[in-house]
């Protein structure tokens, strides 16, 4: 009965250990990843954008431009931003492979003052399903002059 007992979890282990090796005999091994060949690969042409000094109360846009390089359509799933100072836009139309697709962000300087650093969340059901952006501007307080 002791030897049952101490045998048991062993064959268990081994069970695991060979069902968990035996997954990754399967055509494409070393490409479990969520880069594997037959996706969309997003690629933006510019991660950040710094708009430089501008003037407290201005709404300012920036359009960031993506590709896809993979071989499936691209799908833009969420944009989400850092503050609500800042709204993005973008159409939720597929990307085919070898096109382009854009994603404006517009900032509402209104209320804030110094350095302003945004980010910009992407989703996707590219390879790279998240993608950061980052938007800066220094933004000068009008009553200053």
């Amino acid at each position: 009965m002791k030897k049952l007992i101490v045998l048991l979890p062993l064959m268990f282990a081994v069970m695991i250990q060979g069902c968990g090796s035996s997954s990754g005999n399967t055509a494409g091994e070393g490409n479990h990843d969520s880069g594997r060949p037959g996706k969309g690969i997003i690629t933006f042409r510019e991660y950040e954008h710094d708009f430089g000094k501008v003037a407290q109360g201005e709404k300012i846009a920036y359009t960031f431009t993506f590709g896809n390089e993979g071989t499936e359509d691209i799908i833009l799933k969420s944009v989400s931003t850092s503050c609500g100072c800042t709204v993005p836009k973008y159409d939720k139309k597929p990307v085919a492979p070898g096109e382009e697709g854009s994603l404006e962000v517009v900032f509402d300087t209104s209320g804030r003052q110094g350095q302003q650093t945004k980010t910009i969340t992407v989703k996707s059901n590219a390879s790279k399903p998240v993608v950061l952006l980052r938007i800066t501007a220094e933004v000068e307080d009008n009553n200053l002059n």
